[in-house]
């Protein structure tokens, strides 16, 4: 395995990661810590957490080309996301703080003959300005719900500006643009030295009518900015993507851009009939299509509170509790705790939806879908549920569902470099028609072009990994269930809600490649860590073995109320890769190995 120095990228020398080397349990405490020896050596980090040195640069030349230097700004991608942004902040700061709000945007300068051939990729920023000291409220936001900009973005749009291309917008209306906009097309991919971000060719093409002079385009941005563009592609990579996340294809069949036919679409999409492409919505980050499924919900059904249920991951959380009524929430995901929800339900009680992971993370527990379906039919609540961690190739839990959503980031991707999110509408839901109304006027599609093309390439073998990464899963599993050290393992093919992961599970599909283990003593897990010839960092689903004190690092200053709900503070999860099979199990023997004999 190769070794990975403290806060450089994970993978190394990738401009665009999403994760970070911490290589320690002590630099780990450190980043929580905010301690400088940890912090001030990082390089990048998970992108809701760790803005990314491109925007931190982008938004510092934003703010002394207007002259607000001593402000912070955070960048958004359009102006309904700003306007968003500074209406949070409004409910939640002092006064001091919003009168010092302001927002900006960036746009096209139409005076400039050569901004002709940047239309098509739609390049724009919003920026929100406060003083110093509402930094935190801004950095919610970002954080909570996935809506800032992407460190692609933040470069592109960065180079306009520094070349007057991008300028602010001055006009007196600035009004917001329309929320369900024309089809982006972008660039085809980079094209970088020293980067592991080159992209693959695209093998299929599609002419624009939306672009004027695509080659003239193309030539254009390669000879200005560095990159091998063609903005035709961005479309069919969209497509090429919701028709991976649907089954839609056959699997003796090379994938193209060409439309599927509908027929076709339902025959090979498993469980669900009527499923449309259309039904598929995209989004710059997990995190996002989880927060506009709420927003989809709260348009559609109105104000209701949210049950938040089972233990989660904790930007869920704080999204039900921060946007709108309010969550209740059950931490166990138990059948007890499914009593008292129906015990509610019948006493009269109303709620807006259900949010569940399937699994949960890290604890892996899976919840009762088909008791959930039934009461949600009968009390009339919509099922949203995150599949990210069983995925689209191992579960299929559309059918207990309204809403499906994933963070494409992960194994979907798993290759570290891009973010990307899905949500998915059930079109047999008796809430179909009003969320399909809502999405018309209140979807907005903010996923950059460049994402978009490294996410199709990046996922096309996505279902021969699957295969590799369950059945390494299990390999590893087995060896912490018979190491001595180890007090619990936490594995969906192991624990004691198996029976409602097995009710979704696909045929020929395997349980996943996430493990969460518990030692006896917290020397040995440290001892562990320390030792164990992975890469270690926040994220999961990775092409390679990712290791991370999860609980530390999700759960840093809420470790009591963690442990309340079985989630010990000292929790390692294993997020299983593509190695040799006797290769990978050989690192986590030796770990092992480590931690009996030095921790004694």
């Amino acid at each position: 395995m190769p070794a990975f120095n403290l806060g450089e990228s994970i993978p190394p020398h990738t401009e665009h990661a999403v994760s970070v080397s911490l290589p320690t349990w002590r630099a780990n405490v450190g980043y929580e810590e905010g301690e400088d020896w940890v912090v001030g050596s990082m390089t990048t980090g998970y992108p809701r957490f760790f803005i990314h040195r491109s925007i931190q640069a982008f938004a510092k030349d934003i703010l002394e080309k207007i002259g607000r230097k001593g402000l912070v700004a955070f960048l958004f991608p359009t102006r309904q996301v700003a306007a968003r942004c500074v209406s949070f902040v409004k409910l939640r700061a002092p006064p001091a703080i919003v009168s010092s709000l302001e927002v900006l945007h960036l746009v096209l300068d139409p005076a400039n003959p050569q901004s002709k051939a940047l239309r098509g990729l739609s390049p724009s920023i919003s920026a929100v300005i406060c003083s110093p000291e509402g930094f935190s409220f801004l950095k919610q936001y970002w954080q909570h719900t996935g809506d800032g900009v992407s460190s692609r973005r933040a470069e592109f749009c960065h180079s306009l500006f520094k070349d007057g291309l991008l300028r602010v917008d001055e006009s007196p209306k600035n009004t917001a643009a329309p929320m369900s906009p024309k089809p982006c097309r972008g660039p085809k991919r980079y094209q970088r030295g020293g980067s592991l971000d080159s992209g693959k060719p695209s093998t299929t093409s599609q002419t624009s009518t939306t672009v004027p002079d695509r080659e003239e385009t193309s030539r254009f941005l390669e000879e200005r900015f560095g990159r091998n563009l063609d903005v035709s592609f961005v479309e069919p990579a969209k497509s090429a993507i919701k028709r991976r996340i649907a089954g839609a294809l056959r699997s003796d069949r090379e994938l193209t851009a060409s439309p599927v036919p509908e027929k076709e679409m339902e025959s090979n999409t498993r469980g669900v009939v009527n499923l449309r492409e259309d039904d598929i919505y995209l989004f710059p980050a997990g995190m996002n299509a989880i927060f506009n499924a709420h927003r989809a919900l709260l348009g559609a059904r109105g104000g209701l509170k949210s049950v938040n249920f089972g233990f989660p991951y904790v930007d869920t959380l704080k999204i039900l509790e921060k946007f709108g009524p309010g969550c209740v929430f059950y931490g166990n995901a138990s059948e007890a705790d499914l009593d008292d929800l129906e015990a509610r339900l019948k006493a009269g009680e109303r709620f807006l939806g259900l949010f569940c992971e399937f699994p949960g993370n890290p604890l892996l527990t899976c919840p009762n879908l088909a008791r959930i379906r039934e009461m949600a039919d009968k009390y009339d609540f919509a099922v949203v549920v995150d599949e990210t961690i069983g995925t689209f190739a191992n579960i299929n839990v559309l059918p207990f569902a309204d809403i499906v959503v994933s963070s494409l980031t992960k194994i979907f991707s798993g290759d570290c470099n891009v973010m990307g999110g899905s949500a998915i509408f059930n079109p047999n839901s008796r809430y179909y028609s009003a969320l399909k109304d809502f999405a018309r006027t209140g979807y907005e599609d903010t996923y950059w072009p460049e994402d978009v093309m490294f996410m199709e390439r990046n996922s096309r073998d996505f279902a021969s990994r699957i295969e590799r990464i369950n059945a390494n899963a299990e390999a590893i599993c087995d060896v912490f269930r018979e190491n001595k050290l180890i007090k619990a393992v936490f594995y969906p093919r192991d624990n004691e809600s198996s029976a409602s992961y097995e009710a979704c599970k696909v045929p020929g599909g395997g349980y996943g490649g996430l493990i969460s283990v518990v030692f006896h003593r917290k020397e040995q897990a440290v001892a562990f860590y320390d030792a164990v010839d992975t890469a270690k960092g926040p994220s999961l689903g990775t092409n390679f073995t990712l290791t991370s004190p999860y609980v530390l690092l999700a759960h840093y200053q809420e470790l009591e109320w963690a442990s309340q709900f079985g989630v010990d503070p000292d929790l390692i999860r294993i997020s299983v890769g593509l190695e040799d099979t006797a290769d990978i199990v050989k690192v986590f023997e030796a770990a092992l190995h480590v931690a009996e004999h030095g921790s004694q």
